[in-house]
Parts: structure tokens; C-alpha cells; sequence
């Protein structure tokens, strides 16, 4: 698979005509499998853009007459070169061609040939060849080392997972990485996904994007999160970290960008009934195609598969936000030390494409009491914002909370929100802080309800008081007003005393101004007589 696709996305690709000499399977027999991979042999051959030359070898017919020597094949595969001026060979495989063979002499000497004349013919060639006993690479243990480039390929099976891995043992004169890669033959054909982590060299956005929830986003800075960054949301089975992940999905849709879930716990249609039940309808997005959901049990293939599974989805859906739910899921039956590379990796590759990720991982525990947060697979440290969700049992019932545990680059809240689902959607409401403990659900209502017929009893006790004071005052007001009048009545009497005892001076000094003028008179009268007696 690995040699047809190379030539065939050879010819398709970068206009490199290919010769495929087959000496197992015929020409028939490779098209028929090649169709499987989307790839038309049939057509490509009719436009001359590989031959596929079929080579019957059968050991029964073998019949060693003097030196054995590759001279036809090097005149055949010249022709089928030539007609078509092509630059890549297959040849598959080699054992088929020297089958029968018991001279391993000529056998070597055969195979160094090969390889030059390829090389002197100018082609890229890649000859398959079946894997030596042992430790062996090759068969004949000659190939690996006349080669300049040997790609070695196996197939493991671990917990009745089959997982195929690719390895470049050597490539001369560049520097290859050296590592175990996984892929899978897929209906487009193979898809390599290196395993050793990329390089932390990707761009960062500092665009914020709304989680979809109005209370989150004011937790989270008052925007949202970053562009381009991964979320993790964790806690206890029923928290609601799935129907944060789908609200989020949501909000990214009705901004007109392009979501992709993966749901490793329900299908498609349940995640779509169960998010309707809480006001998150996701049909009409799957409808528009904004929307799609991958489904898919963990045990469907390994780590490996799983991670390019991701990756080629990605590739061809080109979404702006990925969700995960849930990556616990995937350390079923696994060493947590091979899931963490997994997930390192595929948190590198969605930020590298400026892909929002949303994580969700399922935590034991998830109480007051208990510290869930020391069971995160080891990938905590790995997220840029870290959602913490928890069951809180108190009065009978549990209710939900969440706070944001971490969030790189921007101002976060350190408050405890109560988280409510209802049919209406998902909301955050301040949970009630008491002096010893933090009250949700019906004990905050009762506690609010308490709260609040103390502060109508206080206020009624307010204006109680007030009007008595009211009261007093119009009491002391009358009372000022009466003492006032008294006071007013008495300066009345005083000033009319005053003016009374002013007027009876004046009358009395009229009086005396008038009896002494009379006396005056009276006395001239006198003397004026006495004069004229005299």
C-alpha cells in the first residue's frame, strides 16, 4: 500500500509517471485493492501515467541453467521506463523475484546490480521486501544496506488492539527523525502522524472567543477564552462538562465558524436528543454542515489510531473548534504514561493550526473534601484554562458548581458559581457564603428566602422607628409651637405693660406741663392788680 500510493500520488500530484512490476498479484488483482483507497489505476494507466507490468514467477517452473543474472527484467523495465518516461519504480516484491534461488553469491551480486542500475536510470524506486527472521531487517540482509533509504513497517497487537507503525531506519545524506510513527490505510490512503511531540514554534491569537455561556465568559476576563488555545473541563460523571463542550460548539456555529465533536461515550443522534433537552439544539447545525460529530468507542483502534484518526478529520473538515469528549475515555486498559504523549501531541498539532480545543475528562471523586484535581492524566499542565466542575451534596440534594481553576494570560475569577441546567439552557449564579459553608440549589434559595424576610422584617422595624420619631418630632414641634405662643403672649404683655406705663408717663407730664402753666397765669393776674391798686 505504502509503494502504490507513492506512485500513484506521484503521477497525480507532482506529474511523475510509474512503473509498478508486480510478481505476486497481477494488474487486476492491484487495481480491485487500489479502488478501496479512492485511487483508479484503471484510468491512470489509460492516460499513460503509470504502467502496471505484471512479472509470473513460479519456483516450480525454475529451472538453474548457467549464471543467473537480471538481465530481462533490466530489458523489461526499461521498456515500460521508457514508454512513458517514468521517474518512480515499484517493484513488488523482491523475494518473489529471486525465489528459488539457492546461490546467495549470485543472489548479492544480483542485488547490488539492481540498485545501480536504478540508480543510473534516474528513478526513485521503492522495492518491498518481507521482513528477515529475527532481528533481521530484510530477508537476505543485504538490501538494508545497498539502499539509501530503508523504511521499515510492522503491525503490534496490545489488549486486542492492532496498531501499525511506521520507522526510517536509514536515509543517507538527510537528517530523518529516528522515531516509531503510526498510521492507518484509510479510504484516501495512508495518513503518518510522527509520534515525538511538534515543535513548540506555533502562533498565538490574542482574539477572544465567547465560551457560549454570558456568566462564563465574565469569569473568564469578560471575553472568553483565546483563539487557538485548549480548555480543559473536569469533574465528577453528571457535572456537565459534555454540555458545556456542546454549548460551546454551539456558540462557535452560530458565529458562522466550523465545530468538529468527537463523543467517545454517545452517538451522534444522543448527543443531539440529550443538548436539546437543555436548550442546545445541535441539528441544524449538522444540517448546514457547521457542525460535525465524530462517534466512536475508545476501543476502536489504539492511541495512535485514534490521534491520526483526529488529525486526518481535521485536515479535511477544517474546523475553528474541536471538542473531546471525553479524553479519559481513551485511557481505558492503557498505561497513563502512552496517553499522555497521545494528547500532548494532539494538543501540539490544534494549536499549531490555530484550532480552539475543548477537553473534557472525567475525575473521581469531585466533592468538597476530596482533591479530583491530582487525577488529570498529567495533561493539566499542558491546557491553557482549566474549568473545574463538582457535585455538592448538602440538605438532601446535589447540586452543581464551577470555578475556573486557571486561565493563561488574562485576569480570571476565583469565585465558586453555582452551575444550573434547566430546559431553558445553563446558567451561573452566585452560591450563597455563609460563615462556615457555601450553600446551592434549595438550601441557597431557603437561605436567600431567609435572608430576605429578615431584611423586610428589619426594613418594617426601620420604619417603625421612623415613625416614631416622626411622631416625637410633631410632639416636640407642638411643643416648641406652645411654648413659643406662651412666649410670644408674654412679650405681648410686657410690650403692652411697657407701652402702657409710657403712655400713663406721658399723661402725667402733660398733666403737670398743664397745671403749671395754669399756675403761671394765675400768679401775673395777682401782681398786675396789686400795681394798679397802688
Amino acid at each position: 500500500m505504502l509503494a502504490l500510493e507513492f506512485m500513484v500520488r506521484g503521477a497525480t500530484q507532482f506529474g511523475e509517471p510509474g512503473v509498478f512490476m508486480l510478481f505476486e498479484e497481477n494488474a487486476s488483482e492491484l487495481s480491485a485493492n487500489a479502488s478501496s483507497l479512492g485511487f483508479d489505476l484503471d484510468a491512470l494507466q489509460a492516460d499513460k501515467h503509470i504502467v502496471l507490468d505484471y512479472v509470473h514467477v513460479d519456483r516450480s517452473e525454475i529451472e538453474i541453467t548457467g549464471e543467473y543474472d537480471l538481465e530481462a527484467l533490466f530489458v523489461r523495465l526499461g521498456h515500460a521506463i521508457d514508454s512513458i518516461g517514468a521517474k518512480r519504480v515499484v517493484l513488488d516484491t523482491i523475494e518473489a523475484l529471486f525465489a528459488g534461488l539457492p546461490n546467495q553469491g549470485v543472489l548479492r551480486a544480483e542485488l547490488r546490480r539492481l540498485f545501480r542500475w536504478l540508480k543510473d536510470r534516474c528513478v526513485t524506486a521503492i522495492i518491498t521486501g518481507e521482513r528477515g527472521e529475527g532481528n533481521a531487517i530484510t530477508r537476505y540482509g543485504l538490501e538494508e544496506y545497498v539502499a539509501d533509504c530503508v523504511i521499515v513497517l510492522d503491525q503490534r497487537i496490545r489488549d486486542q488492539i492492532s496498531t501499525r507503525r511506521l520507522r526510517v531506519l536509514k536515509y543517507r545524506g538527510t537528517a530523518h527523525g529516528t522515531n516509531e510513527y503510526p498510521f492507518l490505510i484509510g479510504a484516501h490512503g495512508l495518513s503518518v502522524l510522527p509520534i515525538t511531540s511538534l515543535q513548540l514554534d506555533h502562533e498565538v491569537s490574542s482574539k477572544r472567543i465567547s465560551t457560549g455561556i454570558a456568566r462564563l465568559d465574565d469569569m473568564l476576563g469578560g471575553q472568553g477564552v483565546y483563539r487557538g488555545s485548549s480548555v480543559l473541563i473536569s469533574g465528577s460523571p453528571g457535572t456537565g462538562k459534555s454540555s458545556i463542550g456542546a454549548r460551546f460548539a454551539e456558540a462557535a456555529c452560530a458565529r458562522g465558524e466550523r465545530a468538529l465533536f468527537f463523543a467517545y461515550e454517545e452517538s451522534g443522534a444522543q448527543v443531539i436528543r440529550n443538548m436539546r433537552s437543555i436548550g442546545v439544539d445541535l441539528e441544524p447545525w449538522v444540517a448546514n454542515g457547521r457542525l460535525r460529530i465524530y462517534s466512536s468507542r475508545p476501543t476502536l483502534q489504539g492511541l495512535e489510531q485514534h490521534l491520526v484518526a483526529v488529525h486526518d478529520t481535521v485536515r479535511s473538515f477544517r474546523p475553528d473548534v474541536v471538542i473531546v469528549d471525553p479524553i479519559s475515555d481513551l485511557t481505558m486498559a492503557r498505561d497513563e504514561t502512552e496517553v499522555k504523549p497521545t494528547l500532548m501531541r494532539l494538543i501540539d498539532f490544534l494549536k499549531k493550526e490555530q484550532i480552539t480545543a475543548i477537553f473534557t475528562c472525567l475525575t473521581s471523586g469531585g466533592d468538597a473534601t476530596s482533591a479530583p484535581e491530582a487525577s488529570q492524566i498529567s495533561v493539566s499542565s499542558l491546557m491553557d484554562t482549566w474549568l473545574m466542575l463538582r457535585n455538592i451534596e448538602f440538605t438532601g440534594e446535589r447540586n452543581r458548581t464551577i470555578f475556573v481553576l486557571k486561565s493563561r494570560g488574562m485576569a480570571h475569577s476565583n469565585q465558586v458559581r453555582e452551575f444550573v441546567l434547566s430546559d431553558r439552557g445553563m446558567d451561573l449564579v452566585d452560591v450563597y457564603l455563609g460563615a462556615d459553608r457555601v450553600l446551592t440549589g434549595s438550601a441557597r434559595l431557603t437561605q436567600e428566602a431567609v435572608e430576605r424576610a429578615g431584611d423586610a422584617l428589619r426594613a418594617q422595624d426601620h420604619q417603625r422607628k421612623l415613625r416614631q420619631l416622626a411622631g416625637k418630632q410633631k410632639s416636640i414641634e407642638a411643643q416648641i409651637a406652645s411654648l413659643r405662643a406662651e412666649a410670644e403672649a408674654e412679650i405681648e404683655e410686657v410690650h403692652f405693660a411697657i407701652t402702657q406705663d409710657t403712655l400713663l408717663k406721658k399723661t402725667a407730664k402733660r398733666d403737670t406741663d398743664a397745671m403749671a402753666l395754669i399756675r403761671g397765669g394765675a400768679a401775673g393776674l395777682v401782681v398786675e392788680s396789686e400795681t394798679d391798686s397802688l
